[in-house]
């Protein structure tokens, strides 16, 4: 079930993306969220249920991977809730703080087990900071960097890492094949660090050509104005000749 919520993380991720690029009205992202987010709880819920936390020291595994699918959830509602209610973000960009910080601990908590997983919360808890950044403390000009960084990195580290689970192979942890599953969780690593300054290199350019177009605007507002100063000026200055009363 785990590997569902991550499937269906990957489509809200991109979905959020679009939107935060304004390439999709924000209330559809909402709806889409709030769906996702009931969803994977619910799921949480049945994972917790359906499954034997006693047997061979299953129960931190098992605890681990309900809380990242209740993390995802809880973010995923919150964020349809915040904009479908105009709750003003402020809450939401703190939660999203705490959550970043309990990423972070998850990746310390799965690098020695699964460092494929640690990788990815690493992207995670990143992609959190950031809205806890923007929403929290008012960094609006983050919005293209996170519009950006999530459209790159949510299949990437959602969608193609589920399809690898649900098919069976996802990289192994601690076992004899544990080289292997490091060397694939380094490459993950670099390709989820190239996605990511690739994002802020558009996010960069975005800005740079929305400073071209209001300077732009600027420059042809004040050749308006000043053109029509101008008119004004030679109806009102009288001809040669021209008495002025």
């Amino acid at each position: 079930m785990a590997h569902i919520c991550l499937l269906l993380s990957g489509a809200a991720l991109l979905l959020n993306g679009l939107a935060a690029l304004d390439l999709l009205p924000r209330r559809d992202a909402a709806v889409f969220s709030l769906v996702i987010g009931g969803t994977q709880l619910v799921l949480g819920v049945t994972y917790l249920g359906a499954s034997s936390p006693g047997v061979d020291g299953v129960g931190p595994r098992l605890l681990l991977g309900a809380a990242g699918m209740f993390l995802f959830g809880l973010t995923y509602v919150y964020v349809g809730l915040d904009s479908l209610l105009a709750l003003g973000s402020r809450g939401l960009g703190w939660f999203c703080g705490l959550v970043g910080a309990c990423g972070l601990l998850l990746a310390a908590a799965w690098s020695g087990e699964d460092p494929f997983l640690a990788v990815l919360w690493l992207c995670w808890a990143y992609l959190w900071l950031l809205f806890f950044l923007q929403l929290a403390f008012g960094f609006v000009g983050l919005g293209p960097l996170i519009g950006w960084s999530l459209v790159l990195t949510s299949q990437a580290s959602a969608t193609v890492p589920a399809l690898l689970g649900i098919t069976g192979h996802w990289p192994a942890g601690r076992d004899p094949a544990a080289e292997p599953a490091t060397a694939q969780a380094s490459l993950l690593a670099v390709v989820l660090l190239a996605l990511l300054l690739l994002a802020g290199g558009l996010a960069w350019r975005r800005r740079q050509s929305a400073a071209r177009a209001a300077a732009g605007t600027a420059t042809t507002a004040a050749g308006a104005t000043a053109a029509a100063v101008a008119a004004v000026a030679a109806v009102e200055r009288p001809l040669p000749g021209e008495l002025k009363l």
